[in-house]
């Protein structure tokens, strides 16, 4: 059987593509998952950058419960940056703008102004930590 022009012509006539509505679908439904991602991943990133600031304070957690269990610090009164083995003050670094000791609490701030303050239980071994600042209302600690 010989085709003709007209029966090629009305076969392609099926396979348009997409019609407007359905691309225009297509745009909203990116745009929704679009609106829930972003605040998402924002959050991802600001945690992640806030962790930078945790890390920092693990130096003086560590020679805070070392100095307590050595028995060179009795009393929280004791526990100063630059003293009885605790580091000085931290300055500037990344995401951390300073990280202080003073009676045994622990405070970091980043460069934002987000607060993460460590707070012993005490100089007895096991010692706790109970975590405070802005970072809790944040979210980021």
């Amino acid at each position: 059987m010989k085709k003709t022009l007209q029966n090629i012509l009305t076969a392609k006539k099926g396979q348009q593509g997409f019609t407007l509505i359905e691309l225009m679908i297509v745009v909203a439904i990116i745009g929704i998952l679009a609106a829930v991602a972003l605040p998402a991943y924002q959050t991802y990133s600001d945690r992640a950058a806030f962790s930078e600031v945790v890390l920092a304070v693990t130096p003086y957690k560590s020679a805070f419960e070392v100095a307590a269990q050595t028995g060179r610090i009795t009393a929280l009164a004791d526990a100063d940056e630059g003293t009885n083995g605790i580091p000085g003050p931290a300055g500037a670094n990344g995401e951390v703008q300073s990280v202080s000791v003073t009676d045994g609490v622990i405070t970091a701030t980043d460069v934002n102004g987000v607060t993460y303050i460590l707070t012993p239980n005490g100089v007895t071994a096991p010692i706790q930590w109970d975590p405070s600042g802005s970072c809790v209302a944040a979210g980021l600690c």
